[in-house]
């Protein structure tokens, strides 16, 4: 089976960018590879984002927030999907993707600016990585070929 690489950006690649990375490396589907950047990478992972990668069984040596040139330079992966998953990287003026990959904007709220107590502040990260997984359950479920970026798009609003 052909495996998708799925590139999810976010102003400083440190939480809602990174749990997208994980959950779609280790979907059980086994078709994605998951990457995360930023355009204003951040100088770490939030630790919170963390933990969940690593519950998911993803490799914590692969958590690093990086800038989305990375992904524009000629030796990169090449994307076959790129999702925003903060609206204010979806406002940003993208660099030059290689392939022309399917794009959509998937929008959650930062988890990492919630205050309260540790679990409130846990549960706002929870409350992203399940609206993230439902979104790639359906993209997983898609016939992946033949995917638009209207198609792309309209999972947001099916979740």
């Amino acid at each position: 089976m052909k495996q998708y690489n799925i590139l999810f950006l976010c102003t400083h690649n440190s939480a809602r960018s990174i749990i997208g990375e994980a959950l779609s490396s280790t979907h059980p589907s086994g078709r994605f590879v998951g990457y995360s950047a930023g355009s204003s990478p951040g100088t770490s992972v939030n630790p919170i984002a963390a933990d969940l990668a690593k519950e998911m069984g993803y490799d914590s040596a692969k958590l690093k927030s990086k800038s989305w040139d990375v992904y524009g330079l000629p030796d990169a992966p090449k994307m076959d999907f790129i999702i925003t998953v903060c609206d204010q990287a979806a406002g940003e003026q993208c660099p030059y993707w290689p392939g022309q990959p399917v794009t959509a904007h998937w929008g959650f709220p930062d988890p990492s600016q919630v205050q309260g107590t540790d679990l409130e502040k846990k549960a706002a990260f929870v409350s992203v990585m399940n609206g993230l997984e439902k979104r790639i359950n359906i993209l997983a479920a898609m016939p992946l070929d033949k995917l638009d970026s209207m198609s792309l798009k309209e999972i947001h609003t099916k979740a």
